[in-house]
């Protein structure tokens, strides 16, 4: 009996939160490569766009909170590059200018504040530099 009351009260919470129980999560978000292969050397540009995956509309307002890029992918986590922020070419794209010193793989790691998340959105993106 108490536990036939239990899930009652537990449907009966559920459908009050309804809408609220919908509320988007940080897996919700994802971050793409704009482009998967990027020409080695000073001066590269790294672009990343964050899309919301049921809509795959583009999250224009988020707030990058963390950047790394290195060779993990090649097994040299050392080898890093700084990055600095570039202005965005298009809503919803998050651009870095770096210095990909070396071909090969760089796995650039990136975590951004979506407006009404609690947790952040983290991505992690393999690209390849070429000369």
């Amino acid at each position: 009996m108490l536990r036939m009351f239990s899930f009652a009260i537990i449907a009966a919470i559920a459908m009050l939160w309804g809408p609220a129980a919908a509320v988007a999560g940080p897996n919700d978000y994802v971050f793409e490569p704009v482009k998967a292969q990027i020409k080695q050397g000073d001066d590269a540009v790294v672009a990343v766009r964050l899309v919301h995956k049921k809509n795959r509309k583009p999250v224009t307002d988020a707030k990058i909170i963390l950047t790394r890029i290195d060779m993990s992918p090649d097994a040299m986590g050392e080898m890093t590059s700084p990055l600095t922020a570039l202005p965005s070419p298009e809503p919803g794209v998050y651009a870095f200018k770096t210095d990909l010193s070396m071909s090969g793989r760089w796995l650039l790691s990136i975590a951004a504040m979506v407006p009404g998340e609690r947790q952040a959105v983290v991505g992690k993106i393999t690209l390849r530099a070429a000369r």
